[in-house]
């Protein structure tokens, strides 16, 4: 997925949690607001995290492309 995608949803989950601390009416909404905030971080790890196993793949790819070409060439 794209980058703007992650961003997109921690964003969401920033003003889901903003909405809930100030407009909530149940008893621990401050508690639960709270802990909607923490998914933001944890979503743009995921974010980081898919965008290097993708840059992974490519050096890997890349890697394995050159490596192809010095055999070639040795024959």
């Amino acid at each position: 997925m794209k980058p703007i995608v992650y961003f997109i949803g921690a964003g969401m989950c920033i003003l889901l949690s903003i909405y809930i601390f100030i407009f909530g009416t149940w008893a621990n909404h401050e508690i639960m607001a709270v802990f909607i905030s923490t998914w933001a971080p944890t979503i743009i790890g995921i974010g980081i995290f898919n965008t290097l196993l993708g840059i992974l793949d490519e050096m890997c790819c890349a890697h394995k492309r050159i490596e192809d070409r010095q055999t070639k060439q040795e024959n």
